[in-house]
């Protein structure tokens, strides 16, 4: 079974960045000098994805618009001779095919995944959240395909994290069968302090098998009353195998404040023209505190 499709749920409402996210979506925030959605589309890309479904919601259409193809801007740029600006643009939208299907209630993401069912039908498929960043070499997607590809079998993505903070995340546990690969035995969302021994976090990228969608129409509502992807992953591993693999790179989460300064600086500081200058910025704004 191929991967040729990725699934990227944007349509949460990004509370956290308030007041700039009332009139902008989160994802079209900009670290350093391309939106937040831009950094996911690429590694998807990179990774040998091209079929992008869109899971929006109502204010939204910025997202799409930066895919699509601008003829007033081309043209413009064409005019004026700004033909760098004008490769830029038209690499955007020609990255990837785009689909777009409306989650019309914020109900989880597992909801977010199930209103993908008509679209994505019977083939695996990839679930990549815009708040993750993952920066690697090698695309973090593209690591977790080939984990599919070897045993056949959904995958999560998963990284250690300190024990206090177990709390926050869906957290897996399970047998360690090769190294970074583990054979998962439980999955709990956001499990109280000391019920469990586990740390291995469950982060933004899935490569998940058709079958999810089934488990999805029987998962209850969970934590928060929403529909819990991890919950029906749970359901998944007792039908079938799951792994969970620890990738490789650096992730930031980019849907926290914190989290998207951090990204910010680290990505600044791998740009080819602005990394030099940015990094003796640094080193001055070190020396005066």
């Amino acid at each position: 079974m191929q991967v040729k499709r990725a699934v990227v749920p944007v349509a949460g409402l990004g509370t956290r960045f308030l007041p700039a996210t009332k009139a902008i979506p989160k994802e079209m925030l900009t670290i350093v000098d391309r939106p937040t959605i831009q950094y996911i589309v690429e590694e998807v890309v990179a990774s040998g994805i091209k079929d992008v479904i869109l899971v929006t919601a109502s204010g939204k259409a910025a997202i799409e618009n930066h895919f699509d193809y601008s003829f007033e801007l081309e043209t413009f740029l064409a005019q004026k001779g700004k033909l760098d600006l004008l490769r830029i643009v038209r690499h955007i939208s020609n990255l990837i095919n785009v689909v777009s299907v409306r989650q019309k209630e914020p109900l989880g993401l597992g909801h977010a995944v199930m209103v993908t069912e008509q679209i994505v039908r019977k083939e695996p498929f990839a679930v990549v959240l815009g708040d993750d960043l993952v920066d690697s070499p090698n695309p973090c997607v593209h690591q977790m395909l080939d984990v599919f590809n070897e045993y056949q079998e959904s995958v999560v993505a998963v990284q250690e994290v300190p024990e206090s903070e177990t709390h926050r995340y869906g957290i897996v546990e399970g047998e360690e069968v090769a190294p970074g690969i583990f054979k998962v035995s439980r999955l709990i969302e956001k499990p109280p302090a000391g019920t469990t021994k586990s740390n291995l976090a469950i982060i933004g990228r899935y490569i998940l098998r058709p079958e999810i969608y089934d488990c999805l129409h029987r998962t209850l509502p969970g934590v928060g009353g929403e529909i819990q992807l991890t919950d029906a992953l749970d359901i998944l591993r007792k039908e079938r195998a799951l792994y969970a693999y620890k990738f490789d790179g650096n992730r930031y989460d980019a849907g926290d404040k914190l989290g998207f300064l951090q990204a910010t600086v680290n990505l600044a500081l791998e740009h080819p023209e602005l990394g030099g200058p940015f990094k003796e910025y640094l080193k001055e704004l070190v020396a005066k505190l």
